[in-house]
């Protein structure tokens, strides 16, 4: 049977909710760090934290022309109010069914939403993703490289890149073959241009044999791209 390898990661989390990084739960892949920088003063679970409401501004422009156009205005880093609502509403009703359990955390610059079920196995993380100062494609390309997915597999005991492609409203899907304990899995790591300040990464690890499963929920949760041909 599976254990839930506790230790979320990735330059990534080190800290999650108690319920679901103090004690491994049995029947689950591996636990996969979802971003690439470290939380700070994180907060945690089903209750949401008092966060502010709207983007606060944290760089104000130079009155000189030439400077504003290197010097992009930045905001707070720190999730808003609609940042969690977003993140917890982005699957709909989906992952309500069966026995998914839900946990989010809330940390400087990202909310992450995962959950869990015991009997596929199969864990999903989600993660809403601030850029401060803006993003571009050459910077997600950077962001989502080589050594990314090393430290987000760093839990397995091997992983194997598939494919990837992506449309042209700038959604992205990465396809893997993780190995945890010897059994393998699917893995569909989604990512989305949510805003021009943010991203949403949504990574999805099911058995190798529950490919109906995994295209049901790519089917609901980005139709315009379940899988790249």
């Amino acid at each position: 049977m599976k254990r839930l390898l506790a230790g979320f990661f990735i330059l990534f989390l080190t800290a999650c909710g108690s319920s679901a990084s103090d004690s491994p739960t049995a029947e689950l892949p591996a636990l996969i760090p979802p971003s690439l920088t470290p939380p700070s003063d994180s907060v945690s679970t089903e209750e949401t934290p008092d966060l502010p409401l709207g983007e606060t501004p944290i760089l104000v422009l130079p009155t000189d022309q030439s400077a504003s156009l290197t010097k992009p205005v930045c905001i707070d880093s720190l999730p808003t109010q609609a940042d969690i609502d977003r993140a917890l509403a982005f699957s709909g009703e989906f992952l309500e069914a069966g026995d998914w359990e839900r946990s989010y955390t809330v940390s400087s610059d990202k909310v992450l939403v995962s959950w869990y079920s015991a009997s596929l196995p199969a864990i999903v993380n989600l993660e809403a993703l601030v850029f401060p100062c803006s993003y571009e494609e050459p910077d997600l390309d950077a962001y989502y490289n080589v050594d990314a997915w090393a430290i987000i597999f760093g839990n397995y005991q091997s992983y194997e890149f598939i494919s990837d492609c992506r449309n042209d409203q700038g959604l992205r899907l990465y396809n893997f073959i993780a190995v945890d304990q010897g059994l393998a899995y699917q893995v569909r790591y989604w990512v989305l241009n949510d805003t021009p300040t943010r991203v949403i990464s949504f990574m999805a690890v099911l058995p190798i044999d529950a490919g109906t499963q995994m295209d049901e929920m790519a089917y609901a949760l980005f139709p315009q791209l379940t899988n790249c041909e």
